[in-house]
């Protein structure tokens, strides 16, 4: 099966030069092979994909396209797990905004992809059904907690995929796994029927495998809708013909609080080699640093703040309002027992940390204070923005882990800013994307680029700059 872009599919659908039925009858034998390497799948929603095809046109670009969506949107009489047992029985009776908007668009659903229990996670081991491996090395993991969507679209198996992002779970598996992942400003599209993590930090997205495919899915999600109030009323861009690679007017900050953390020679020199490149594109390129203290304090920061939220919003999944219901003689027995047995340890222990800092003899100096900090970061970054138009950053420091050796319990300055610091654009709101730039003992590394609130546009031609030098677009990987 050949794999192929948004762009080049819908002009093969378009002028017949490949029977629709047909495409789709190879997909689905490529997914049942993939799903057994990979394990990215929760639902395969095969009669779901046909019954879209037949309604698509193919006059725009969108129509007839198959696309994965992360497990915790909302699909209307399609189960939607959020990859937690809690859920495991859920058949929404409605669907997220973005849902019907790609619907609008034509776009077929072929599946739901796994994800960390309720998105609280970033390896992806957390799921249900268990971890999710990487489309380059199946020994690896492929990030999470988007780590179901990122693998389906590095393995080729469709054009692009929806996940969400609370702190790094777009960019961070879209590093891992070769390919482009975009989180745009807080509030450009609806998060209205995505099962939340943490309010004030999730952001609607999308991996997909070049950042022209990127400019088409995000501008089809983007807009208003008056069912989320905090979605923004700003009129959408066309990102696409607006897309230029011209970027000698962009001035570029390279955060060196960040890159100063690597260790690892090979993603180093990539580093360099990216930022030498931008400026021979013609763009302004300086080192700014960030207090670091504040550096230092992102994880913490992060893990009060986004535990505090997942708390009270997930504290209707009780078995009696939501969720699977275990007996119990009274409604707190049944309160209890539901939640004992629905939660892993991991979300147990992460809902206990959120109601120490939510009690009321703690909230000053644990979630407020919190929030003081978080605004002290955003502070610094807004500075930096008065000056430039990009951040950029390393990725992460290093390939993708091992399954065995992939945990969050790293303590050292190389973990605690270098493998944390993306939370800086859900704590300002910011676009942030992801995309590959080289290769390191055979795995994919990538680099972030992130701009002011609401500058998709700057982000996007930036990165596609860099793209159009690189030569890594569409790349994927069946094999491993």
């Amino acid at each position: 099966m050949i794999t192929y872009s948004i762009e080049d599919l819908h002009v093969l659908f378009k002028n017949n030069q490949i029977n629709p039925k047909n495409y789709y009858d190879e997909l689905f034998k490529e997914v049942v092979f993939q799903q057994k390497r990979l394990n990215a799948f929760v639902t395969v929603t095969k009669d779901k994909a046909y019954e879209d095809l037949k309604d698509a046109h193919f006059h725009s670009l969108l129509s007839g396209i198959p696309f994965v969506l992360k497990d915790n949107y909302n699909t209307k009489g399609i189960l939607t797990t959020a990859s937690s047992k809690m859920l495991s029985d859920y058949i929404p009776v409605y669907n997220a905004h973005v849902v019907d908007q790609l619907k609008k668009a034509g776009c077929c659903l072929v599946g739901k992809a796994s994800m960390d229990e309720l998105g609280m996670g970033g390896t992806n081991k957390t799921a249900l059904t268990g971890p999710v491996l990487n489309p380059w090395d199946s020994s690896r993991i492929a990030g999470g907690s988007s780590g179901g969507s990122a693998a389906v679209v590095a393995s080729g198996l469709v054009p692009f995929a929806l996940g969400s992002d609370t702190g790094d779970s777009i960019r961070k598996p879209a590093g891992f796994c070769g390919i482009v992942g975009f989180k745009p400003t807080w509030g450009r599209i609806s998060r209205y029927g995505l099962i939340p993590y943490a309010s004030s930090l999730d952001t609607v997205g999308a991996f997909t495998r070049n950042i022209r495919d990127m400019c088409i899915v995000m501008e089809a999600m983007a807009g208003r809708d008056d069912r989320d109030m905090t979605s923004s009323m700003r009129e959408v861009p066309c990102y696409l013909n607006n897309l230029t690679d011209d970027i000698s007017d962009l001035k570029i900050a390279v955060l060196t609080s960040v890159s100063d953390e690597i260790r690892n020679p090979d993603i180093l020199s990539n580093f360099q080699f990216v930022v030498k490149t931008y400026k021979k594109l013609g763009a302004t390129v300086e080192n700014v640093t960030m207090p670091v203290e504040l550096m230092r304090s992102i994880l913490p920061t992060y893990t009060i703040i986004a535990n505090s939220e997942a708390t009270s919003n997930h504290s209707c999944l009780d078995g009696i309002k939501y969720g699977n219901r275990q007996d119990g003689e009274t409604p707190d027995e049944i309160m209890i027992h539901s939640r004992t047995d629905g939660f892993s340890d991991h979300i147990k222990r992460r809902f206990i940390l959120g109601n120490l800092a939510l009690a009321s003899e703690n909230q000053e100096r644990m979630f407020r204070k919190a929030q003081k900090v978080r605004r002290l970061i955003v502070e610094e970054l807004n500075k930096i923005y008065e000056d430039y138009d990009i951040i950029l950053t390393p990725n992460s420091g290093s390939v993708a882990p091992l399954l065995e050796d992939a945990n969050d319990d790293r303590l050292n300055d190389e973990y605690i800013i270098l493998e944390n610091h993306l939370c800086l654009g859900n704590f300002a709101g910011t676009p942030s994307l992801t995309l590959p730039s080289g290769f390191v003992d055979g795995m994919p590394i990538a680099v972030n680029v992130m701009g002011r609130l609401f500058e998709e546009q700057t982000v996007l031609n930036c990165a596609y700059a860099l793209e159009k030098v690189l030569g890594l677009a569409n790349q994927y990987s069946r094999e491993g």
